[in-house]
């Protein structure tokens, strides 16, 4: 069995910007609808998955927050051409198959955790499509990253990172990627690291100690006198840090991960999409959904 999670809210942004101007005859903008239902069509066809759900931000953990009050209040409100196609995204997505998830005050990258987690307690085998460094430290034999990055593709349109992948492109394995944030810090989210360690010095002492805690525990093991001392005047910081890119994986579910069936609805999607002005992409389902009956009938008769 497998599970695909899609972060939304990474691909809505990654739509948005990477297709621009495209708007339908009434003026509404319909570029990030566009780009994020070709990246799910490409997921679905790509993988081929059981089940599979969008899961999508809504708000932040009241932990996080009172660990560091100043948590992602840097950045910028979403633009006014995105927020109308979030809310048709968000409302509409599931008419193309997967569900279209949240929880209250939970960011996705918890909530996937907490899916992946159930399921693969169960045996399954889960992708997770998105870009957040955080969610890599969930990456083992049953859970990959569903990729499309250059960077990442070697052969074929996509790529599945797996241990040996996610230790290559960081240094560390991927259990110990939270341990790597904690000491650098992640100024996306406003979160401060410890003043002149960077991913590298990071990624020499969590290799050489093997985790936060044992270096803190004992920081005589770092032969520089300089990074020691950064260490202990830091603790405090570190500590707090790595509660802040813990993952939650034990949130309630809003609805059981096997229920997580691939459902589309092609009548009332097409007529979402002819209102865009999706040509190209009505003529594709169009023909899938003929293909579908068919197949249905004949299994009918």
């Amino acid at each position: 069995m497998r599970l695909l999670l899609v972060d939304g809210h990474y691909y809505l942004y990654r739509s948005f910007f990477a297709i621009r101007g495209l708007r339908n005859s009434r003026g509404e903008p319909t570029n990030a609808i566009y780009g994020f239902i070709k990246a799910i069509r490409k997921m679905l066809a790509d993988l081929k998955p059981d089940r599979a759900a969008v899961i999508w931000d809504a708000g932040l953990p009241a932990r996080r927050v009172e660990l560091q009050p100043a948590y992602k209040q840097n950045r910028s409100s979403m633009p006014d051409d995105l927020r109308p196609q979030e809310a048709w995204l968000q409302k509409n997505i599931s008419l193309l198959g997967p569900c279209s998830l949240e929880l209250a005050d939970t960011e996705a990258d918890d909530l996937i955790a907490s899916y992946a987690w159930a399921a693969r307690q169960d045996g399954a085998n889960i992708v997770i499509a998105t870009n957040d460094k955080d969610i890599l430290q969930l990456v083992d034999a049953n859970i990959h990253i569903y990729s499309t990055n250059k960077t990442d593709i070697k052969d074929g349109g996509f790529a599945l990172l797996g241990p040996d992948e996610v230790k290559e492109k960081w240094g560390v394995p991927a259990a110990r990627i939270a341990d790597v944030l904690a000491l650098t810090g992640d100024s996306s989210d406003n979160i401060p690291g410890v003043p002149g360690i960077g991913s590298k010095t990071a990624v020499q002492l969590v290799n050489a100690h093997g985790s936060v805690q044992a270096i803190l525990k004992n920081p005589s093991v770092i032969p520089n006198l300089k990074l020691r001392e950064k260490m202990i005047t830091c603790r405090d910081i570190v500590i707090a840090n790595r509660e802040m890119v813990r993952l939650d994986e034990d949130l309630p579910l809003p609805v059981p991960w096997e229920s997580l069936q691939i459902l589309p609805h092609h009548a009332e999607f097409l007529t979402l999409l002819r209102e865009c002005e999706f040509q190209s992409l009505v003529k594709e389902i169009e023909g899938e959904a003929l293909i579908s009956s068919e197949a249905l009938q004949g299994e009918l008769f």
